[in-house]
Formats: C-alpha cells, structure tokens, sequence
C-alpha cells in the first residue's frame, strides 16, 4: 500500500494577531522542497486594517474556528498517513495534530518544539496560537476542543527547547503533567527525546516545530528581530536557544527511532523580505 503525504498550506494570521505570519507562510512555502503528493491551501483574508473582533475572549475566535474546520475538511478528503503543515501561526498544528490523533490512537508522540509551551487558555491571553497545545489535550475553548475527538495523553507529549514559562504557564504545566527538555539537554544530543520515545512506546511521531525555539541571535525571521519594535518591547518573553542544525540534527534522529507521520513549521517572520516587498510596491515602475 502507497503512503501518502499531505502538504498542507496554512497562512493563518489571526492566531497570533500578526499578519505577517501570512507572508511569512507564504514564503515558507516557496521555500520548500517539492514533493509528489497532494496539497491543500486553508486560505487566510488579507488584514483589512479593522480591529480584531473578539469572542469569549480569543481574538478572530470566529475565523480561526473556521479556518480549523477548513483545515479539518481538507485533511479528511485526502485521508493521508502524513501532514506536513507550513503556517502561519501555532494555531495551525490544531487539525493536523488531531487527525494524526485520531488515525494513530495511543501510539502517537507529539514533539512540541518551540521556546513557549502553548498551554495558556482565553482566561489568561487572547490569542490562541498560544492555547493549541493544551487544547489537543482537551483543555480551553470548548468549540475548538471539540475539533480533537481523540485527545492527546500527556505523557506522549514532549515539550522541547523551552528553558522557562510566564506565571501563568508554570501551574498549567504542572496541572497537565507536560515533560520538557531544555534547549541546554538536546545541544550536543538527542538521547533525552529517543529515551522518551522508547520509553513510551512511540510508534508515530509528529513534531511541532516553532520556530522561535531557535535562538534569534542566529536565525533572523523570528517574532523577537521584528525592526520597528522599540527596545524592550519583548522583555520577559522567553527566546529561543536551540541552532538549526540542532533541531535537524533532533528530527532526523527521531525520525530514524519512529515513524514521523506529521512535521508543521510555524511562526515564519521574514521580517527583511516584507520589508523589500513594500519596498518594491512603492516604485511605480514595478507596477507598469
């Protein structure tokens, strides 16, 4: 039997309030290998320069539900054994998570790679491309809950690469029982993440990978390098740590200790090429 891979695009913004994740994705996209399989676009509207509207305390609630719906049609069309999902925001990874939830069961392990554990709810920030993890494990807004029918067991879960949490993160790791590995443990190895593996008996992996887990001192399109900031604007936010020749090194040596059915690259923010692309809209010439 053929396996199959999908591709699916996600230029989804309204999780994260920031519509350069859109040109982000979009780039992300041109980025990527080519591949043979199917591909499926969840298209996301342009910011239209109105204010966010807000329901139960989640910003663009509405639009994010629909695009996750979207996201959910499109997957099951296809029925694939793999997802590779290129967004956008963290709020991506909610569909593909749950479909790969749903077809594996209690074999899948899910990576979470990223600086932020994505566990708060609308009760501590109203913006759900932080909520997504909890979420998959049936924690958080009811009608997105709903979207993960097989929720995720925690201990298949693993946090990699983030070296702290906000007040409001701490109780809720603790409350779900995540495990984490700092970026400081997977620096020169990746034995921590295969004993896991091992350890729980992970057939399927899927791996979330933020990429704000890499440090921004080393890779420049990250939320913390945007340019018009002023200083201090990110104090008290964790950063990433980790290189991307160690987040490769990590996925190629799971993936050769487990079956890696789902991969989703998020948080894209190519903040010099939108720059150029603004750029370039103002030359008349460009528009001859």
């Amino acid at each position: 039997m053929t396996s199959t891979t999908l591709r699916l695009n996600m230029p989804q913004w309204q999780g994260g309030n920031e519509p350069a994740y859109r040109f982000g994705a979009d780039l992300l996209r041109w980025l990527a290998p080519a591949h043979d399989g199917p591909e499926e676009t969840v298209a996301a509207p342009e910011r239209d320069g109105q204010a966010p509207n807000m329901d139960r305390g989640i910003k663009w609630r509405a639009d994010l539900l629909s695009q996750a719906r979207a996201a959910r049609a499109a997957i099951e069309r296809h029925d694939p054994d793999r997802v590779v999902t290129l967004g956008g925001d963290c709020l991506v990874d909610l569909a593909p998570i749950a479909w790969l939830s749903r077809k594996y069961g209690d074999k899948l392990g899910v990576l979470w790679l990223d600086a932020h554990p994505d566990v708060m709810s609308a009760a501590e920030f109203s913006h759900a491309h932080a909520h997504v993890l909890a979420m998959l494990l049936g924690r958080g807004d009811e009608a997105f809950t709903a979207e993960v029918p097989a929720k995720l067991s925690a201990p298949r879960v693993m946090i990699a690469g983030m070296q702290g949490w906000n007040d409001a993160e701490g109780p809720i790791l603790e409350e779900l029982g995540i495990r984490h590995i700092p970026a400081a443990d997977l620096a020169d190895t990746s034995q921590p993440v295969l004993d896991w593996i091992a350890q729980e008996g992970i057939t399927h992996l899927a791996v979330h990978f933020d990429l704000d887990v890499l440090d921004p001192a080393h890779f420049s399109p990250l939320l913390f390098n945007r340019p018009d900031l002023p200083q201090g604007a990110f104090d008290g936010i964790e950063r990433g740590r980790m290189r991307l020749d160690q987040v490769v090194r990590l996925l190629k040596d799971a993936g050769g200790a487990t079956d890696l059915v789902g991969l989703a690259i998020t948080e894209h923010l190519p903040w010099d090429m939108l720059r150029l692309k603004t750029a370039l809209a103002e030359l008349p010439i460009m528009r001859s």
